[in-house]
């Protein structure tokens, strides 16, 4: 959504901006295109739930490296290119995966999710001032604290009504990634104040095992070779260390809320000994990429066929993640 060459010029804008009012003037040339977005998909998906996860990755990701693409952003916005030069070195980060990201965008720049959820809700009503149904989810990703949370639950229900999504009876709800260790710890708290939880395992794996998605290549698959893992813990759940934090998080969130719905997200939601292992600790959904949604609803219905239905939860569902 964010790198389309029409669009990619106000999100470096907002990017460099120096106060809140000049990054405010870039998010409102998003506003549209995000409307957009989300009018197409919510259209589409008429009377079905749409799960639209926040920004989330840092935005560093977004600036030029190459001199000659700082040069033209820097032309484009009417700056030294040494201004775009030192506003990219002053965000560079040693681990940014651990760094400025995910809600912590959205605690520190309100107005940058704000955006969003106004471009989310705007498109709903105006599918629902044509009789139809949109079902937006929205998630907050990366969550550690019930305080990260708050905050943002709070302005996207200010934003709903100020778009006239709740006058109309948008169904939509608000619900958060559990990413973080912390957040698997605090599942109980969580469940009080979202409507929904999904695992996000690609990070929970990296801040649980130690290992760094991007380098441990180098030194897991001699890890499996020697059986200290089964299998590398980015492809299949590391069920002893991972899997124990997400069944201590569902256990904790149905505890307060017995019918949350708890799935999971990721390349894990492709792996078949991965699905098997969430419909065992009664998730409800599984979400992987487009190409591995036929193997994961095998693996579901496999999982189904071997332990059946697991208590009150039907066989897991599989969506894809687009």
């Amino acid at each position: 959504m964010f790198f389309k060459a029409e669009r990619i010029l106000a999100v470096r804008e907002m990017i460099l901006a120096e106060t809140t009012e000049a990054r405010q003037k870039a998010l409102d040339k998003l506003l549209p295109y995000q409307r957009d977005d989300f009018l197409g998909i919510l259209d589409v998906m008429d009377g079905l739930p749409v799960v639209i996860r926040l920004i989330d990755p840092p935005l560093h990701e977004f600036l030029p490296r190459e001199k000659k693409d700082i040069d033209e952003l820097a032309k484009a916005l009417g700056v030294a290119p040494s201004v775009v030069e030192a506003k990219s070195a002053s965000m560079h980060e040693f681990n940014p995966m651990l760094g400025f990201r995910g809600c912590r965008l959205g605690v520190v720049y309100p107005e940058i999710n704000r955006m969003q959820a106004q471009a989310i809700f705007e498109a709903a009503v105006t599918l629902a001032k044509k009789g139809k149904h949109p079902r937006p989810h929205i998630e907050i990703p990366l969550v550690g604290k019930l305080e990260e949370f708050l905050p943002l639950k709070k302005m996207i229900l200010e934003v709903a009504k100020a778009t006239g999504a709740d006058e109309l009876k948008v169904h939509y709800e608000i619900g958060t990634m559990i990413e973080t260790p912390r957040a698997a710890l605090i599942g109980d708290e969580l469940a009080r104040e979202a409507s929904f939880m999904s695992f996000g395992t690609n990070d929970l794996t990296q801040m649980t095992c130690g290992f760094s998605r991007d380098d441990a290549g180098v030194f897991l698959q001699k890890y499996v070779a020697l059986g200290i893992y089964k299998n590398d813990p980015f492809q299949t759940i590391d069920q002893e260390g991972v899997g124990q934090l997400m069944r201590l998080c569902v256990a904790l969130a149905r505890s307060v809320n017995p019918n949350l719905d708890i799935g999971i997200c990721g390349e894990h939601a492709g792996d078949p000994a991965s699905v098997e292992f969430c419909h065992r600790i009664k998730l409800n959904n599984v979400s992987p990429s487009p190409y591995r949604v036929p193997i994961a609803r095998l693996a579901a219905a496999q999982a189904a066929i071997k332990y059946g239905t697991v208590g009150e939860v039907a066989p897991i569902f599989v969506k894809a993640k687009l």
